[in-house]
């Protein structure tokens, strides 16, 4: 079956509630299938009804379907959507973790033995790297060198062409490094994760990768095992994951795409939209479905969007969906000028205050900016304003470290009998007191606030647990949130970076420093290709709000003791914001 499904026919109420495009979308069940989603369509909804219509209806077989996307986070929700439409069995992946799980199967068959480890980061490794050739780096330069290494190999980039694309300037080294020296750096970190017998993410692609291709018997068992592929957030493939994904489908058809170009932000990772745009040369006879239809956002924010978008190749042009939650004000975007980042941090501490006093939750505002360096004015001035807040980016949840110990812990306390004759909220919060959980939240800022946030969010969802649930049960949820990616909300101001919140929205977003310079940021002033990135990640930012949207800046001080101006980016996004009159603040 293909383009059937009525309301009557098996799975016929999964597409009840879906608009013509998502409908359209979930009936393309065969072939090759590409998605344009626009922000805030309903592009998870869309690809998870899909699915189940498809299991429902008997065209696919769930134990063959493999979901990919990019995030732990974005294949958690997949998989809790999935499980709630009652196909719980699917698989929903990252590339990662889909390629690690296949090497770490076949490992002992082909090389003998387990599989190395893969480390979660490189930044260890790659300072460690910089110490044994000799070469001074600060952090930045670490974290700096470590993106380039991992660029590398996303590029598959042989030592000479990785030497010559450092020597030509289409890769450029941390600052103050020479070409050779980061030549230098690369080299010992790949000897030193030899001597350690670790890989990192990368390293896991590359290897299955290359076991697909020399063991014929694999890439046979693998393409039985899956006959189904669904990628998430196409736009976000790099040539490594292109190689692989070519690997499992073969010259098979049966994949469905899903993105939108006006959405690439991180082409500095290797990742690009030309797989996406270029869909319809690899498989000619291919359908595409655009979802256009925004339930996300009001209308005046998506009319700033919408003019960012006019000049992004590509593009999907939103319109207001209907049925869509009451959209707020119907005001402008308010673009706000400031004497200096201070003021400026302190009148959106302001603003944020108000709101809250107003009623507006904590959780419901994020504070976007273009680099972790533009947060620390912003932290200072939201914890003078006595306003909980924490940093986005330090990876999810579940994921945390301080998380990870608290729900050994608990589970350590169930076989140590410690919670016998306890209530749960007690017998959690004494685990988590030896953790570092108070009652009061320090009074320090910082990684401090975030893992005391962290455990303090466990702790709340114990007190909301149903009266006499056990901490044996209590442990068992926290382990099935955590595979299916529900986790709780801190009830904090969201302060990220724009990277960091794609695939997030809030009810009012303030965006920061839309100044050149900052955003787009003075790496790119000169490069056309580098400035369309930097609209693409101020159009990422826009669409992340749903009723407020608040833009600012401040003159940014320039070497030669001149000021940057306002962002090129407020002259195109034109009559659709209003210019503010922010108060002075000192």
């Amino acid at each position: 079956m293909t383009d059937a499904g009525a309301a009557d026919e098996p799975g016929g109420r999964l597409l009840a509630d879906l608009n013509p495009g998502q409908r359209e979308a979930a009936l393309a069940l065969v072939g090759p299938v590409r998605i344009l989603a626009g922000p805030g369509t309903g592009k998870t909804r869309t690809i998870t009804h899909r699915i189940a219509y498809g299991v429902r209806t008997g065209v696919y077989d769930p134990d063959r379907v493999l979901a990919l996307t990019f995030t732990n986070r974005a294949a958690g929700e997949l998989r809790g959507r999935l499980a709630q439409l009652r196909v719980p069995t699917v698989q929903a992946r990252t590339f990662h973790s889909a390629a690690m799980r296949q090497l770490s199967y076949f490992w002992p068959h082909v090389i003998g033995g387990d599989a190395p480890r893969v480390i979660g980061s490189k930044s260890r490794f790659v300072a460690e790297a910089a110490e044994r050739v000799g070469v001074r780096i600060d952090p930045a330069g670490v974290r700096d060198a470590a993106e380039l290494i991992e660029r590398r190999k996303v590029l598959e980039l042989t030592v000479d062409e990785f030497a010559a694309h450092l020597d030509n300037g289409l890769l450029a080294p941390p600052a103050r490094l020479e070409p050779q020296a980061m030549i230098g750096i690369a080299d010992a970190y790949e000897r030193i994760k030899e001597e350690r017998r670790v890989l990192d993410f990368e390293d896991a692609l590359l290897a299955t990768a290359g076991m697909l291709e020399t063991e014929a018997w694999i890439t046979q068992q693998v393409r039985e095992q899956y006959r189904f592929f669904v990628v998430d957030e196409y736009q976000d493939v790099s040539p490594l994951q292109q190689r692989l994904l070519r690997l499992w489908l073969g010259n098979r058809r049966e994949l469905c795409v899903v993105g939108d170009p006006a959405q690439t932000i991180f082409s500095f990772t290797g990742a690009t939209s030309r797989y996406l745009v270029d869909f319809d040369r690899d498989f000619p006879d291919a359908r595409t479905v655009r979802l256009d239809e925004n339930y996300r956002s009001a209308p005046p924010i998506l009319a700033a969007a919408n003019a960012l978008a006019a000049r992004i190749d590509h593009s999907v042009v939103l319109v207001r969906a209907d049925g869509a939650a009451p959209a707020g004000r119907d005001a402008a975007p308010v673009l706000d000028e400031h004497p200096d980042e201070r003021a400026e941090a302190r009148a959106i501490a302001a603003e944020i205050a108000a709101a809250v006093a107003d009623g507006e939750a904590p959780a419901s505002i994020a504070v976007l900016v273009r680099t972790n360096a533009q947060t620390a004015p912003i932290e200072q001035a939201l914890q003078d304003a006595g306003i909980p807040y924490r940093v986005s980016g330090g990876g999810p949840f579940f994921q945390r470290p301080e998380v990870r110990a608290a729900i050994a812990g608990c589970a350590a306390a169930v076989v140590a009998g410690q919670d016998a004759g306890k209530p749960l909220f007690q017998a959690v919060s004494d685990v988590l007191r030896d953790r570092g959980w108070t009652v009061e939240p320090p009074a320090e800022s910082g990684e401090l606030q975030e893992v005391w946030r962290s455990l303090d969010a466990i702790v709340r969802l114990a007190d909301a647990a149903e009266p006499g649930t056990t901490l044996a049960e209590f442990a068992a949820d926290l382990q099935l949130r955590a595979r299916l990616g529900h986790e709780p909300t801190l009830d904090a101001v969201a302060v990220a970076t724009i990277h960091t919140a794609k695939g997030l929205e809030w009810d009012r977003v303030l965006i920061a420093g839309l100044v050149e310079g900052r955003l787009p940021s003075a790496q790119s002033l000169h490069d056309p290709a580098l400035v369309d990135e930097e609209r693409r990640l101020l159009y990422v930012a826009i669409t992340r709000a749903r009723r407020e949207l608040h833009l600012s800046w401040a003159p940014l001080p320039r070497r030669d003791g001149s000021t940057a101006p306002v962002s090129r980016f407020a002259a195109e996004l034109g009559n659709r914001i209003r210019r503010g009159t922010a108060p002075r603040t000192r």
